[in-house]
């Protein structure tokens, strides 16, 4: 590591360098019984409906499974939970069907969710604390059994992520053998990435050391990662960041393109890989900063492994959290030590 700019070696880092081990643990849990009945539910409609939920990483780890529910059909409402129960709230009857996310489970607007639907809808929970609000006041639940997460999101989310993406396979009818053939080769794929941690972040290091700002940007599943990303930059390394579609920064933002300003941009899927390889490409152009994360760089930091459509975030991820860890080291701070907040939000 350069002497310049060393890591502290907290608990946030140790949290990272655990994900694959726990991502093997997600995969080995049970689904419950009660997706079947949920399942049952929700296409027991001519014109099936869905609300996905959650607050902070929980709320964008939900992208891609909204994404996943509208190529099957399925209608899916994606809002925040304060959202939902200050504006939303007369969405809940008998007839709704909800997933409804959180790590803690124990967030203060997942709390009111829990208390405003007092039985009315039938919620799926996904959360990591089985005595949880939102697992107790679940009709079922999917735990993700990521254990104890000492302070910023980071385990817990890929974690989530992997979960949804099997429980979108389940109740959208899709292949499950090929579902478990790619997902399985995920921990490993994870863990060989980690294994080269101090080299990303020593390379992070030098390329971000002009930037003042950084945008993310991508399309379609990839805007689970640009929403997480922004946020957790900011909270883990304390450092101005903000996530957003690639077609939205070009409305606008690109103007602010210059040295100072790092722009992130995540290369999706082929649907509109071309768009979003053509605006990093765009931004350098015009003198700015920017790098593609994809499966076909050469090997580094943005490479990221090959997988598919539905499981690509969680890799995307990883060139983030090696930012932060980057950014926080150039300011002299251990990343993922709060200062201002706590792990679980009690204030709405």
């Amino acid at each position: 590591m350069n002497a310049t700019h060393p890591v502290a070696e907290g608990l946030y880092l140790s949290d990272i360098l655990e994900q694959s081990q726990v991502l093997q643990r997600t995969l080995q849990v049970d689904l419950p019984a009660g997706i079947n009945h949920f399942k049952t539910k929700l296409h027991s409609s001519t014109a099936p409906f869905v609300i996905l939920t959650g607050m902070g990483s929980s709320y964008h780890a939900l992208r891609p499974l909204a994404v996943r529910f509208a190529e099957a059909g399925i209608r899916a409402l994606l809002l925040e939970t304060s959202e939902l129960v200050y504006y939303y709230g007369h969405l809940l009857d008998e007839k709704t069907n909800v997933i409804a996310v959180s790590q803690s489970g124990r967030s203060a607007e997942m709390v009111r969710l829990m208390q405003l639907n007092a039985g009315r809808a039938c919620i799926l929970g996904v959360t990591n604390d089985a005595d949880s609000p939102l697992a107790l006041g679940s009709d079922s639940v999917v735990l993700i059994d990521a254990g104890v997460e000492a302070t910023v999101s980071c385990k817990t989310y890929t974690c989530t992520l992997l979960a949804l993406s099997r429980i979108g396979e389940e109740l959208c009818g899709g292949d499950m053998r090929a579902w478990r053939s790619a997902a399985e080769a995920v921990p490993n794929l994870v863990g060989q990435y980690l294994s080269s941690w101090r080299g990303h972040v020593e390379d992070l290091c030098s390329m971000l050391r002009d930037a003042d700002h950084m945008i993310l940007v991508g399309r379609g599943p990839s805007l689970a990662t640009t929403g997480a990303g922004g946020l957790i930059i900011k909270e883990a390394a304390r450092f101005h960041a903000e996530g957003m579609s690639a077609a939205a920064f070009r409305h606008g933002p690109l103007e602010m393109v210059s040295k100072r300003l790092f722009v992130l941009v995540f290369e999706g899927d082929e649907r509109s890989a071309h768009l979003n390889r053509k605006i990093a490409s765009d931004i350098l152009s015009i003198g700015g900063c920017s790098a593609l994360v994809s499966e076909e760089n050469t090997p580094g930091v943005f490479c990221i492994p090959s997988t598919t459509t539905e499981l690509r975030p969680i890799f995307e991820m990883l060139p983030v959290q090696m930012i932060t860890l980057a950014l926080a080291a150039r300011e002299g701070h251990e990343a993922g030590a709060f200062v201002h907040v706590s792990k679980v939000t009690s204030t709405e």
